[in-house]
């Protein structure tokens, strides 16, 4: 998960932190070296963890920080704020035409993720109730076109395409009159790219920029590119003017350095995130709740927002009645699964609670496994009906072939049947103990191990 480390090194100088009553001058800058050094080894720009650094210094070593009765939390909290202004400090949005169609025009270097990314966005602007068109603009790449395509398919978005035209100025213009006649009042352009910056590239984008007057220039970075992906984004907005950045792939083993650095550096706002493959996983940027999960504070809002837009509220009800009855069922447990992976990657739902690295140690070096999650399914849908509803008739020869069916081991069938078993005991506990106001402790998820 992009961050980890940085994550980790931030939240144990903090603890040192933590540990001590008042905080002499000397605390902090030795705090605050451990700091620097964690954004270098992050790849943060050099010259951004300077002045950073100088900032959170000037105001932690003020007699307000040193002599107040939690020195600790002021630090941490200047530095969350520092954090959230190197971001760019509040959300920036897209600039919405007041004369449709608005017209966004994706550029970047080959590889970036720039089609993908397309797909993307468009996904998410119709879920807000836009009516997007997708621009097949990238006529070197051979596979780009037909990429666009697929991805139009499965979003059910429509995807303008000249199989014969090979000018992408003509193809850009012909795309927002077709937007205009069509009623499309959103027009994504997906441009071309090189492997590396070149004359030829930049002079091709700045055509389709003054031909069609883009209301929006997106410059689409990998993070995992580290410093590349900030001196790449410097020169495409010399070049063109950005008017905001999208970074990809920031769910990958990358150490963060281009998303603290890319809107220091080029002045312009990070206004989407892409935070794994899936069609659905490109996030509005938050800087507040993105330093936020930094600082290992979680991010409760963006939590919320991914269950009000994922989860089935009338479904809540029916399965919160059926608790309160003792009327749950493993197929009752199995819908409960897939509405967790509704919500996306668990080390990213993890990572939006406060507090619950520490937490999971706690929870007996409990680990959250994705294909456990799948391994369970696989065993539930290998159940006949009557099987789901009344585990009780599961005998050995059932549980063979229950373990067969699911291509797992009898061993984990077993498991799975005393955990829901415990699962239904912990809800009727839970209820039990919801007058009294106690917290019930020892229990695992089939999901963790």
């Amino acid at each position: 998960m992009v961050f980890e480390g940085l994550s980790e090194k931030l939240q144990q100088t903090f603890k040192k932190l933590r540990g001590k009553g008042k905080l002499s001058e000397t605390d902090v800058t030795e705090a605050l070296r451990d700091v620097r050094l964690a954004l270098l080894e992050a790849d943060v720009n050099f010259r951004v963890v300077k002045d950073f650094i100088a900032r959170v210094k000037e105001r932690a070593i003020g007699q307000e920080v040193l002599q107040s009765l939690t020195p600790a939390q002021h630090v941490i909290k200047i530095v969350h704020d520092e954090l959230t202004t190197l971001m760019g400090a509040t959300q920036s949005r897209i600039t919405v035409s007041s004369r449709p169609p608005t017209i966004i025009m994706l550029v970047g270097l080959q590889g970036a993720g720039k089609t993908t990314t397309a797909g993307k966005l468009a996904n998410l602007l119709k879920r807000q109730g836009k009516r997007p068109l997708l621009v097949a603009a990238d006529v070197y790449r051979p596979a780009a076109i037909k990429q666009l395509q697929v991805l139009g398919e499965k979003l059910e978005i429509p995807v303008y395409v000249q199989e014969d035209n090979k000018n992408p100025v003509q193809i850009a213009k012909a795309a927002a009159d077709y937007a205009l006649s069509h009623a499309r009042d959103t027009v994504i352009i997906d441009t071309a790219g090189r492997l590396h910056i070149n004359e030829e590239l930049m002079a091709e984008l700045r055509n389709i920029k003054q031909t069609v007057k883009p209301h929006e220039i997106l410059f689409v970075a990998d993070a995992m590119t580290g410093q590349d992906a900030v001196t790449v984004a410097e020169t495409f907005n010399n070049e063109l003017g950005l008017d905001g950045v999208i970074l990809t792939k920031l769910d990958g083993d990358a150490r963060g350095g281009a998303a603290l650095s890319i809107r220091a550096v080029t002045g312009r706002p990070i206004k989407f995130a892409g935070m794994g493959e899936k069609l659905d996983a490109l996030e509005p940027f938050h800087p507040d709740r993105m330093a936020s999960r930094i600082l290992g504070m979680g991010d409760v809002m963006s939590l919320i927002e991914k269950a009000q837009n994922s989860i089935d509220l009338e479904q809540a009800k029916e399965m919160e009645r059926k608790l309160r009855k003792e009327d749950f069922t493993l197929d009752d447990f199995l819908e409960q699964l897939r509405q967790v992976r509704k919500l996306g990657p668990l080390d990213q739902i993890l990572g939006m609670i406060p507090g619950m690295g520490s937490l999971q140690k706690k929870l007996q070096g409990a680990e959250f496994d994705e294909k456990e999650l799948k391994r369970t399914e696989a065993i539930i849908c290998s159940m006949t009906k009557k099987e789901r509803r009344d585990p009780s008739i599961i005998n050995g020869s059932r549980r063979k072939r229950i373990a067969i069916g699911s291509g797992t081991r009898v061993q984990d069938v077993n498991r799975l049947l005393k955990q829901f078993v415990e699962a239904r005991k912990m809800m009727k506990r839970l209820q039990e103990m919801q007058k009294s106001g106690k917290k019930p402790s020892g229990f695992k998820l089939p999901f963790m191990h």
